[in-house]
């Protein structure tokens, strides 16, 4: 099959976009999945504001196994409730308040974090290989979610942007083990439920077949 084939059958196979009674249950026991994690509660190392929690394992696994549309809306939703009050987030935190803690930038950086998961993760099926999946699971889960987090705190602390970097550091070895998790995980439940996220073709191998061959 050529690559002009390739891609024109990845782009006739999506589904229609389109919000069905199985999308919305997805998203809210997505969106219920990431407040369980909460569950066990949040701890802190050192002098760091912001809490070191499992619910980041959620967002990951919602971008994994969702995808980016509805990964991105399963953590909007919860963060919608979070807003209304609800004290979904690890130690029973809820409102408004929230909004404005140190932490916020770190929970707005998951709807950034879900959506480059499941993009990616649309790219990397029906294969989904393990080590280009743990690449971009990093990509999205850690490093989108660093770079909206640690600038937005920075800014509410005070703290000079390399120092509260650095500062960072000390959730990576947490982060990491996530991201396998979220990798194991997602790589069963695509095995046993193909079809999820409906597999899409890279932008470059889209540009490399529109080309006229020489």
């Amino acid at each position: 099959m050529t690559a002009t084939e390739n891609a024109e059958r990845v782009e006739t196979s999506r589904p229609p976009r389109r919000s069905t009674a199985t999308d919305l249950a997805q998203i809210a026991v997505f969106a219920a999945l990431i407040a369980a994690l909460g569950l066990p509660g949040a701890f802190y190392v050192g002098a760091a504001a912001v809490p070191i929690t499992f619910q980041t394992l959620g967002v990951m696994l919602a971008g994994a196994i969702l995808g980016a549309r509805k990964g991105f809306l399963s953590v909007l939703l919860f963060i919608a409730l979070v807003a209304a009050g609800l004290p979904l987030l690890s130690g029973g935190r809820g409102g408004l308040g929230v909004f404005v803690g140190p932490s916020v930038g770190y929970l707005l950086g998951w709807l950034l974090g879900a959506a480059v998961i499941g993009w990616a993760t649309a790219r990397l099926l029906p294969k989904y290989r393990l080590f280009p999946a743990i690449a971009w699971t990093a990509l999205g889960g850690i490093v989108a979610i660093y770079l909206v987090g640690v600038p937005v705190f920075a800014l509410i602390t005070g703290t000079p942007f390399w120092a509260a970097l650095t500062a960072s550091f000390v959730f990576l070895p947490g982060d990491l083990v996530k991201v396998v998790v979220t990798v194991l995980v997602a790589k069963g439940v695509h095995r046993a439920w193909p079809g999820l996220i409906a597999p899409r073709s890279w932008p470059w191998a889209r540009r490399r077949a529109a080309e006229p061959s020489a």
